[in-house]
């Protein structure tokens, strides 16, 4: 059975589980990261120098990067799956998203979830978040242009792409206090059946903490 460590909050971790639940495959899942620890234990950082989250241990195999462990999930558990398409120029598309979403979306974003969800009301810089939210508001608006006419990100079918923007896309659309956050149409119509999933009904919709 796959071993994955890492705390059930975490989007990361949600990304793995998730992916788990579409390839259904068991887990056995251990809380590790902020108020449980272990990441700094030197059994953990034994099998992940980097002390992050999460980890996936498969037999002798361990595997942190939480994007590459659901691109080899799906390449060793998901023979007949369409999370992660054979064709080279999907795959390569899939993969620009997995990419873009660590090097642009997840490092605008953080600072406004972290702002609104874990930052007591009256510590709050308003002025920063407004400006950081306004930055992330644009990323997005590329989904939903990416999104106009299709069902998915890329291709026919419901892939790694729409699982790692989903997990990201419910930090955006769970954060009440973005009361002016403008209006999407086909980024709100995608969203709206990603949320339909039972990965995503069952690690991702949890209330934001």
């Amino acid at each position: 059975m796959l071993t994955i460590w890492g705390r059930a909050n975490s989007v990361n971790v949600q990304k793995v589980l998730w992916c788990c639940e579409e390839l259904g495959l068991p887990y056995e899942r251990i809380d590790a990261g902020m108020q449980f620890g272990r990441n700094d234990q030197p059994g953990y950082l034994a099998m992940n120098p980097t002390g992050r989250i999460p980890t996936l241990v498969d037999g002798d195999f361990v595997l942190w990067e939480s994007n590459s462990i659901i691109r080899y999930l799906a390449l060793q558990y998901g023979s007949a799956s369409t999370l992660y398409p054979a064709d080279p120029k999907l795959r390569a598309s899939v993969d620009r998203w997995l990419d873009w979403t660590l090097t642009t979306l997840q490092p605008a974003e953080r600072p406004v979830f972290w702002g609104y969800v874990r930052t007591p009301a009256a510590q709050r810089d308003s002025v920063r978040l407004a400006a950081d939210s306004a930055v992330v508001a644009n990323l997005w608006r590329i989904i939903d242009t990416q999104l106009q006419g299709r069902d998915h990100l890329e291709g026919d079918s419901f892939t790694l792409a729409d699982l790692v923007l989903g997990a990201y896309a419910r930090r955006w659309y769970g954060l009440d206090e973005l009361r002016d956050r403008p209006q999407f149409v086909n980024l709100e119509r995608w969203y709206a059946r990603i949320a339909e999933r039972n990965g995503f009904m069952q690690y991702v919709a949890a209330p934001l903490s």
